[in-house]
Formats: structure tokens, sequence, C-alpha cells
């Protein structure tokens, strides 16, 4: 079962959107330098269809996107409930930051408007240094994703 720890409305995660962040419990990733060690447990709320109403109901006015911020000790779980956001509140972005290399198979990647991949590995930086691993992808209209990791960038 997904759990989440904590929410926060957040303005950098995701280019041009203002995005309420669900942190989710239970990464296996376990990165080394990780920011986010409180995840590792398995602890918080049931992280389900009732959850996401909720969200909607306190922050709907106030958010453009709802990203799982992990998820990746249940793929499948996340990709169900980035459909449910898609069939029931249509006018929001998905978005998953996933600490794995890739997406697994198994996932259907145009129920998500965003993905991020990649583990943090502390010498090569986060999202916002031009030698990280980590990439974000947005998906276009013809449902292909495209690289804007370079929008964290500064210039």
């Amino acid at each position: 079962m997904l759990r989440f720890v904590n929410t926060g409305i957040v303005f950098q995660e995701i280019p041009d959107e203002v995005t309420l962040a669900i942190n989710i419990s239970n990464c296996p990733c376990r990165c080394p330098g990780c920011h986010s060690k409180y995840l590792w447990e398995d602890s918080g709320t049931p992280l389900d269809a009732n959850a996401i109403d909720g969200f909607v109901a306190q922050y709907g006015h106030d958010i453009t996107c709802l990203a799982f911020m992990g998820g990746d000790n249940e793929p499948q779980g996340v990709n169900q409930l980035a459909q449910y956001i898609h069939d029931k509140y249509p006018q929001y972005r998905v978005a998953w930051y996933s600490g794995r290399l890739r997406v697994p198979s198994s996932i259907n990647k145009v129920d998500f408007d965003y993905i991020k991949v990649g583990p943090y590995i502390h010498h090569l930086g986060p999202l916002n240094k031009p030698t990280t691993n980590q990439r974000l992808y947005k998906r276009q209209p013809d449902d292909s994703f495209v690289d804007i990791t370079s929008r964290f960038w500064k210039k």
C-alpha cells in the first residue's frame, strides 16, 4: 500500500507549474546522500483515491499539478492514481519523481505529464546541475516525451 508522509506546494520541482508534492514513504532506492531519509521508512497515511480527493478539495484552486515524490516500492499504484487524477480531474497535470534509472515497462507513461528518473548520485549533483544523471521528461501532444532537464540549469 502506498503511504504519504507529507505534502507541500512547491514551485521548483516542475517548471511552469504550481505543484502539490506528495512525499511517499517506503522508498527502496536509498540513495547515498539522500536529503529525505525519513521517506525510507514505511510510515504515513494511505495514499489512495480518497486522499487525492482530499488534496483537490483542500488545494484545488492553488495548484496546477500533483507530483508523486517516490512510490518506487509500488509503481503500479502510482500509475493507478495518475489514471484516477486524469480521469476525474483532467485540469491537473500529473508528475512522478522516480529514483529508478528507468520507468518500469508495466507503467503506462502516457498517464503522466512529467516523469523524473534517476537516483541521486552526490558527485553528479541534483537536477539543477548540468552534470546530473537525473532527467525530467515532459509528455508532448503526440505522447512522446522530451527531456526538459536543462530548464533547471542557470544560464
